[in-house]
Formats: structure tokens, sequence, C-alpha cells
């Protein structure tokens, strides 16, 4: 449409007709303003659709917040339609328009009812028409035109921030950039100063400069130092129209910290330390502590320590406690009084961390002097070695002397050494030691087959003080005499055949020595004299530590002898010489052709050792009564017979059988006899409770026999009542339960009770109809019928 209408109006203004427009007034330089029109016009015919209109003005101009107490006057509409005699009506619609905007429907001004704030909405857009007002239908068509709201200086500039914070490092140049502030101005910056924004500092000098029209932040003084003084708050101000005077303000606040430089070194606070150390001070143990100041902090405040010279250089060590920045002198070597007691040491910091741009400052390390004094302790006895390593033969005679420790007291004073054996490193008491002068002799014999080294740890004390004592291991080793004799390797039992042939050979024998020998055993191998001559057999020693036996005759018989023992004598050729007889068993056997083996008339070599023929017979006997123990006892057990319900048919009673607990059930027939409650004639009268012992004792009442088949509910409650009455009667409750089934019941009553008082006949057929649960009564009472009847 609005491309519409500006064609017709290029049209319009393209054709040589005349104007019907009236021109307006233009606005002035300041706030008040003429009369302003918007003229509609058209031409004379009535076709609407072919009606031209122009514009004079298409936009009015209102101020902002405007503070009378009239409506703000817009401006006017007018047609060339319009002849004066009411019959238009003009209408306003769009933004604002019956609410915030009203027209005179006669007349065609505008006014505005409320105050109007750019900020909120700077232009309305409205559409404004004229119609005929007795046919309702529009003479022109709808004209838009806009209504700008011009800006006022009503808002003052704001911060995006209201505190900014910033850091830079101290003893930076002039003109640092530190941070940059903005503010904004809601006010129209196309529109006069309202939103010129220009900054000031209003606290913070010297120290710090802000320009105007940025609003960076910049040092404005040299050599700012942290350790003077680390917080600085800046007001900073921003102000509109250029800064004029009338403007608007807004502040902010700044805070900067100086961050640290390590523009500082180290200072030690006294140049000479003094510090004790005990002679007995352990290693790595600390001395004493130093420390130098920094006034920087953090890693810039990081000293490290060093021990640079003095006659302690190698006796102490210093190391830095990182959370404290300390200097921890600790031991390195052992002291000792008597050797030196006096130290003096140069312990010097330094800065780990050094900036070079402060090097101009001087040198960013301290040194301090520190005299540490070594004091005497008693010390416990000090062997002459760590440890000590004897030997000893194994036939040395008892308390010959093995070897000598030596202690003495390093104090000036030399106290007197006393010498012991710890018997927990020598439990046989093997050794002893002179407590005077810390020789070891033997107090039992040694065996180096048994024992080859003995671990024994020596004590040595001060005779004044025992509790000032030290130890030192003794490593004794006991040296080898040929004191064992040389025996075969293992047990030699062999075979030889019955038809072996001579000089057959049918075992090699080989010996050992427990002895131990530097050069290595060489045994000879001998056949004892008494067998050397009547023997059936040969020795051969083969002069490599083994011998071989052989046969001397042709044939053996078994039948004959069926078993040779052949002594062998062994002999070492160590000093003394030592030598045993050993015994080789050698049995008879027939063997076939190719000299296998096939039994001899002993038991068989191949086999495997047996249990003996004794063992065998006791296991067996113990397997033979254990069976004829479970035997009887399974025996036993089957002629035990069970109890029978009724064990004659004429002993038969009224039970009662209790079928809810883990009595005997309907087999028990050992129950209680009701009889006694039936006829308290029964009742002993001489018995009293058993569980108290009675207060006062009272005669037992008589009371009156039931009659015969007493209903026993009726029973029971005349009892009840009776004793509730008795004063004779137990002073405690108890409760009894009685199975009663009543009279009501479709079985009548299955008890037995009423055969007590009467032995009239009674028909027990109908049991049998009940059921298996009543097949034992039925077979109880039933046999008893047919007894009668026969």
């Amino acid at each position: 449409m609005r491309t519409y209408h500006c064609f017709w109006l290029l049209f319009w203004a393209g054709q040589p007709h005349q104007s019907f427009l009236t021109p307006l007034s233009k606005r002035t330089s300041g706030f008040l303003e003429k009369e302003k029109v918007l003229v509609l016009s058209g031409n004379s015919r009535q076709d609407l659709h072919r009606s031209k209109r122009s514009w004079m003005w298409n936009q009015f101009f209102l101020l902002e917040e405007y503070t009378g107490t009239d409506y703000q006057y817009v401006g006017k509409l007018h047609s060339d339609q319009d002849k004066g005699d009411g019959s238009l009506k003009y209408i306003l619609s769009g933004d604002g328009a019956g609410d915030l905007f009203i027209i005179n429907e006669n007349t065609g001004d505008i006014q505005a009812t409320k105050r109007l704030d750019r900020e909120e909405k700077p232009v309305y857009i409205l559409r404004a028409q004229a119609i005929n007002r007795r046919t309702g239908r529009p003479v022109e068509p709808e004209s838009e035109f806009i209504i700008k709201i011009h800006d006022i200086n009503d808002n003052e500039p704001m911060f995006t921030k209201d505190v900014y914070n910033a850091s830079i490092p101290e003893m930076s140049d002039v003109g640092t950039f530190v941070v940059q502030v903005t503010a904004t101005d809601a006010d129209d910056p196309t529109y006069g100063n309202s939103a010129k924004v220009v900054y000031s500092i209003l606290q913070g000098q010297p120290y710090f400069s802000v320009e105007s029209e940025t609003g960076i932040i910049k040092t404005a003084l040299l050599n700012m130092d942290r350790e003077n003084r680390e917080q600085y708050q800046v007001v900073i101000q921003a102000k509109d129209m250029g800064g004029q005077m009338g403007g608007l303000s807004g502040t902010t606040t700044v805070n900067i910290t100086l961050t640290d430089v390590n523009d500082n070194p180290p200072r030690f606070p006294q140049s000479t330390y003094q510090f004790r150390a005990p002679e007995s001070m352990p290693l790595d143990s600390p001395v004493g502590r130093i420390k130098a100041n920094d006034a920087d902090v953090d890693e810039n405040a990081e000293i490290e320590y060093s021990i640079t010279e003095g006659d302690g250089y190698d006796m102490f060590g210093i190391t830095t406690d990182k959370d404290t920045q300390e200097g921890i002198i600790t031991v390195k070597k052992a002291l000792d009084f008597e050797s030196k007691n006096l130290y003096i040491l140069k312990v010097e910091a330094t800065n780990t961390h050094v900036d070079p741009r402060f090097l101009y400052l001087g040198p960013f390390k301290d040194s301090a002097t520190v005299r540490i004094q070594v004091e005497d302790v008693d010390e416990p006895p000090m062997f002459s070695r760590p440890a000590y390593i004897m030997e000893v033969k194994e036939d040395v005679p008892l308390n010959s002397v093995i070897g000598t420790v030596t202690a003495q007291d390093p104090d000036a004073a030399k106290n007197p050494v006393k010498y012991s054996v710890d018997r927990h490193t020598d439990m046989d008491r093997v050794f002893n030691i002179n407590s005077g002068n810390g020789s070891i002799f033997t107090s039992k014999p040694l065996d180096r087959e048994t024992l080859l080294w003995h671990n024994i740890t020596v004590i040595a004390a001060e005779i004044n003080n025992p509790k000032q004592s030290s130890r030192v291991p003794v490593f004794i080793k006991v040296v080898d005499v040929n004191d064992n004799a040389p025996e075969f390797a293992m047990f030699y039992e062999t075979f030889v055949c019955e038809n072996a042939k001579a000089e057959q050979l049918i075992q090699t024998l080989s010996a050992v020595d427990k002895d131990d020998s530097f050069n290595g055993h060489q045994f000879s191998f001998s056949l004892a004299p008494e067998a050397a001559s009547s023997s059936n057999f040969t020795l051969q020693d083969n002069r490599d530590n083994t011998a071989g036996i052989f046969t001397r005759k042709t044939r053996y018989n078994r039948h004959e002898t069926s078993t040779y023992f052949l002594p062998v004598v062994i002999s070492d050729n160590d000093y003394p010489i030592q030598s045993s007889t050993e015994t080789v068993t050698i049995r008879v056997c027939a063997c076939d052709h190719r000299g296998k083996m096939l039994s001899c008339n002993a038991e068989a070599l191949i086999h495997p050792t047996g249990l003996s023929t004794g063992a065998l017979i006791a296991i067996l006997l113990c397997i033979i009564i254990l069976l004829v123990t479970v035997v009887l006892f399974a025996a036993l057990r089957r002629q035990r017979k069970k109890e029978p319900l009724i064990i004659s048919k004429e002993d038969i009673r009224d039970n009662i059988v209790s079928y809810n607990d883990e009595g005997g059930g309907e087999e028990d027939t050992q129950a209680f006899d009701i009889g006694t409650l039936r006829n308290p004639e029964a009742i002993d009268d001489n018995k009293l409770r058993r569980d108290i012992v009675p207060e006062t004792l009272f005669m037992p009442r008589r009371t009156a026999t039931a009659r015969d088949n007493t209903d026993v509910r009726d029973f029971i409650n005349q009892r009840l009542k009776e004793n509730d009455t008795d004063p004779t009667a137990p002073p405690y409750d108890s409760l009894a339960t009685y199975a009663y089934e009543g009279n009501g019941s479709v079985a009548e009553s299955l008890s037995s009770l009423e055969s007590v008082t009467t032995d009239g006949d009674q028909d027990y057929d109908y049991l049998s109809d009940w059921g298996p649960r009543f097949k034992k009564l039925a077979d109880m009472y039933g046999s008893m019928d047919s007894d009668k009847d026969s």
C-alpha cells in the first residue's frame, strides 16, 4: 500500500495541475513549535479508487519527558475534502492510538496523553484516515505517518561494572596499562551531546591517571613498591554532555593490587647463631633452624640454604623447609666430643628466582655464621671391630681359647668394661667368655659335621653403668679334622646266580666321607682279613673311590648256602687315617640263561619291603573285633520289642489320650486314670503341695461322689466351684485343658470313660464305618465283643 501511494504521489507531482496543499510551519530552534498540519488531498471526483493525496509533512516530533499538566499537542490532520461542515470524521490507528495518542475526530488535532520516554520507544508509526460521517466510507485512502521522540539529557552514564578489580606488577614504569573502564549513556548519541561521555579520576592520584575519552587507567607514579603499599582504590567518574557544566555523571570503583616481583634480597636477622648437639645424636637428626627474612612473597621469597665453608663442612648438612623457608641443619657424620667439640660453619641464603631487572639493587643472597657446640654424653663401650670372625678346630679340647674381642669406653672417664655372651644367640652354651679380658673359649665339644658356623653376639657393658652397653657379632667357623671313617654310600644287598661263572662282576661299591677334604677324598677298598682267604668272592679296588665284587668260583648252590656276608674294609688317606668295615649281603638265587633272577629262597629282592606278619595279624584282629561289635549292636536293636498298646485283653482302662502333645499318642496307655476325678474317695488325703511350704494345715473337705454317667462339663464346673470356695485349695492359678467335644457332636462322645462304672453291653460295630482313622478303635473294641460272645 505504501508503494502504491508513493506511486500516485509521484504521478500527481508530474502533472500540471493546481496544488491544494497548504504549507506547514517549520520547527524553530527552541522547544516551542507552531502548529503542525498534515494535509490530505484528492481530486474532486467521487471515484475513491482514483483519488489523489499528497504529503506536506509525513512525520511529527515530540520532546520526551513532558512535564505539563495538559495533554501535549502533537499536530493536526486535514483533508482537502473537508469543507468545514462537520461531514468528515478523522480516525487514528497504529502504535499507541486511542491510548497514548488521541485525535479530535472533527478537527483532526492529535495529542499525547502520557509522558513519553525516548529510551523506551523512540518512534511511533501511526495511520490516519478521513471517512464520511454519514456513510462511514473513507473519502481518502489510509495514510501512514511517524512520530519521533526527541531526546533530552535525562540519563546519566552507567558503568558496565560496579567494581573493577585489576593488578599490575610493582615497580612498573609510568604509563603502564592497568585496566579500561567503560560507561554507556542511554540518551540519543545522534542528538546533541547527551550521550557524549568523558572520564576523569576523582580518587587515586597521584598514583594513577585515566584517559578522558577511552577510560584507560595507567600508572602515574614511578617505582610503586608493594612492600610499602599493596592495595589502591581508584574512583573514576563518567560525565555526559562532553563533561560540560550541567551534565549527568556516574562513578565506579577500581581496586588495584600491586603484585610482587623479586626486588628484595634475603637477609639474616642476626650474623651469628649458636647451637648445641650431643655427641650421641643420630645421623640426619636436626641440630637447629635458621631463617633469612625476605620481604617478597610466594616464589619470590623462596630461599635456598647452603654451607659454603667451615671446619664442619663435611660433618653437617643443611636443607630448606619449603613451608617455612627455614634452613634445617642436620648431622651427616657421627659426632665425637673427645675428638672435636666445636664446629664453625658459614651458611648462605640465596633466592632461587632472581629477576635480572633488579640486580642493580645488589646481590640477592646473605650469609651468617653458625657455631655448633658438641656436648659430652655417657656413651656405651665401643668395640675395636664392627664384627669378628674366628676359626676353631672341631677336636679342640674344652675350655680352649679361640679368640678375643676388645671394647673400651670412649668417654674421658674410661670406665672399665665387662663382657658377656648373649645366650639368645648361644642357646646350647657351646661358648663362654672371660668377663674381664673378652677371651672366648669352648665349653662343649664341637662337631663340624653337625654345625659348621656358630654365630653369637658378645655384649660389652660398663661396670659402673650397665645400661651403657653395646653388641658385636662374632662368627665362629669350625674347622674340619679327619674324625670320621668312610662308609658305604648306600646299603648294598645283591645276589649271585647259581649258574654264575668265575670272575663275574656282581656289584660295584662306592663310599662317602663326612669329613671335608681340600684335595678330594681318596678311598681304598679291601676284604677283611678273616674273609680274604676263605671267601667265595674277590674284591677289586678301582682306584677311583669305587670297587667291584667278583665271583671266585663257577657255581653256587642256594640249598647249601643261601646268603653270604662279605666284610669290606674302607680306608681314607687323610691324617690320621680312618677306616671302617662294612658288610655286603649276597644272596644266591636261581636265574635263567641270560642271568635274570627267577627266585631266591628268601624274600625276592625286587619286591618292595612290606609290613611284617605280626603287624598284619594285629590289623586283621582289630577289623574282626570291630565287625563283631557292629553285628552284636544291630542284633540287640532288632530284638528290642515295641510295648503293646494293651498288654492284656482284660486290662482295659478308661483313658484320656492327648493327641496334641509330644507324648506317645494313641499307643500311650500310661496316662492318668480319670476315675480319680469320678471317685474322690481315691484321693490321698495326706498329699500336699510339694512346691511350697503350707502355712496352715486344713483338713481336706469331703465332696459328694459324682453320679454315674455325669456329663464331664458339669462335673468340671462342680469341682471348680467347690475349689473356689475351699479355703484349703492351693493358692495359685492353674490351667487345665480338656479336649471336650460336647453333647452336640454327630459322632457323639468318642471317650470310653463311662465304661468305668457301667459294664453293660455296647455295640462298637459303627466304628468300622468311620474310616481308616478309627480302625484301631474298631479292632480293639470289636475284639472284646468277640471274646464275650465266645
